[in-house]
């Protein structure tokens, strides 16, 4: 690899192959939680690097769908769907950096949705309206960091145990106690069709959900105050959901398969998002110091195996992402049933939106720490040279 980093050559590949992400195919030009992926992974290259290419992709991008008097096209609050608030990330330094009020206007918009939003009798918010009375763990990350953030920003931060409740409903149910792998979703009404008629618990431990829920921890302790009462029991959570990915980390590869724990057996596969999820939320919880030196060994052979599995390079020089599975949820109208063979049906793709910004925030993120510009300390056995290992 040359001294640019895949993070930085990963943004340029986007910006070149899709300078309107919401124009790519498949996408309509709808309001969705994929394109706050993508764009997360561009504002934390700006935090590190200062080139305003990377904030003007941001405010390009976003300006589409911000309108002046801060609405925001294409989304339907009354849809109370977890996954529209998660591209309103990108509001608070669009804010920070402008001035703007339509930025607040529109982020004031989708706080008010969760002010509304639907919750199970403990108060965690339903995955959607259509969806109801379930917890998936995709929804973490959709909803949690917004909302601390705004709570913080534009609330004095009144309110943050509801945040933190979020995390600890959704595990105290989804949680296996023999693996510490959580299930990706769990019906408190326990009548849906794909959940268990007992538990309520969706039946396999799918690879990106439990992404989805490390990165959305990371997030939240990155900003969560120190001294709020729950910051322990989310720290904990990190820590023994860390614990239990190590455990079904493919040795071969150094990452993860699409049905985790399920390395090998027939139709699995190692997959890009969920892997590259986890190399972030690792990567990260060792800078925040919430996962100690012992971890580094664990997080080069994942991050080296997401380069080496996952990433090829076009003529132009472009990073292509392949073994993203396209998509996969519970229920609906196509009758999901969250079955191995489920998991293993859906479309494998390159350049998922999904996956490539996962891949660009855990990139991003792994030079961070590597580079000595994280706060996270050394374990004191050197540094690995990983240019010169992938």
């Amino acid at each position: 690899m040359n001294r640019i980093g895949w993070a930085q050559k990963t943004a340029q590949s986007v910006m070149e192959r899709t300078p309107k992400l919401y124009e790519d195919k498949g996408y309509g030009g709808k309001w969705s939680y994929d394109y706050g992926v993508v764009l997360k992974g561009f504002a934390l290259l700006w935090s590190q690097t200062g080139e305003r290419k990377y904030f003007d992709f941001i405010r390009d991008n976003m300006d589409h769908f911000i309108q002046e008097d801060g609405s925001i096209r294409g989304y339907a609050p009354e849809e109370y769907n977890i996954d529209h608030i998660n591209t309103g990330k990108l509001l608070f330094p669009l804010y920070r950096e402008t001035g703007q009020d339509k930025y607040r206007q529109a982020a004031s918009l989708l706080r008010s949705q969760l002010a509304s939003h639907p919750r199970t009798s403990e108060g965690a918010f339903w995955h959607k309206q259509i969806y109801p009375y379930q917890i998936w763990l995709d929804g973490l990350y959709m909803g949690a960091p917004f909302y601390l953030e705004y709570l913080l920003t534009f609330e004095d931060g009144a309110g943050l145990e509801d945040v933190t409740k979020q995390f600890i409903v959704c595990e105290r149910h989804t949680r296996d106690a023999g693996t510490g792998l959580l299930y990706h979703a769990w019906d408190e009404k326990k009548i849906q069709p794909w959940c268990d008629p007992v538990t309520g618990l969706s039946p396999n431990f799918w690879g990106r959900s439990l992404g989805w829920f490390a990165m959305a921890l990371v997030d939240v302790l990155e900003l969560l105050p120190k001294e709020q009462t729950d910051f322990p029991e989310l720290a904990r959570m990190l820590q023994d959901l860390m614990r239990a990915l190590k455990k079904v980390q493919d040795p071969d590869s150094g990452v993860w398969y699409q049905v985790i724990n399920r390395g090998g057996e027939k139709g699995n596969y190692l997959e890009a998002s969920a892997s590259s999820m986890i190399v972030y939320a690792m990567a990260k919880g060792i800078r925040l110091g919430l996962l100690d030196g012992e971890w580094f060994g664990t997080l080069d052979r994942a991050y080296e195996g997401l380069i080496r599995e996952f990433v090829l390079e076009t003529k132009e020089g472009w990073v292509n992402l392949i073994k993203n599975c396209q998509v996969a949820g519970l229920g609906g109208a196509d009758r999901r049933d969250g079955t191995y063979a489920y998991y293993l049906s859906e479309p494998i793709v390159t350049n998922d939106q999904k996956g490539v910004g996962a891949f660009l925030q855990a990139c991003g993120e792994y030079e961070r720490l590597r580079s000595g510009s994280g706060s996270g300390s050394e374990d004191g056995q050197g540094r690995k040279n990983i240019d010169a290992a992938v």
